[in-house]
């Protein structure tokens, strides 16, 4: 499909017919990322919306993973490297 780019303020715009908004369901006011790849491709993909438990069992379950050790801080002193 075949679009213009126009004017916008200090920017360039494309108007997306209602027809590309219906088939990937958004709307007005929606967020889309924008990627672009080295040879110029552009795409567009809705934007997920910021799950924060989401987020906080993932960094519960990564830091499980993660060995604990001593503080910087508390070796540093402790070989007076400060």
């Amino acid at each position: 499909m075949k679009l213009q780019l126009a004017k916008w303020g200090n920017s360039l715009a494309v108007r997306l017919p209602a027809e590309c908004v219906r088939a990937a369901g958004l709307r007005q006011g929606d967020s889309v990322e924008a990627e672009i790849t080295p040879g110029g491709t552009i795409t567009l993909t809705p934007a997920k919306p910021f799950d924060k438990a989401a987020f906080l069992e993932r960094v519960r379950k990564l830091r499980g993973s993660m060995p604990e050790s001593e503080p910087v801080v508390e070796r540093m002193r402790r070989e007076a490297r400060y």
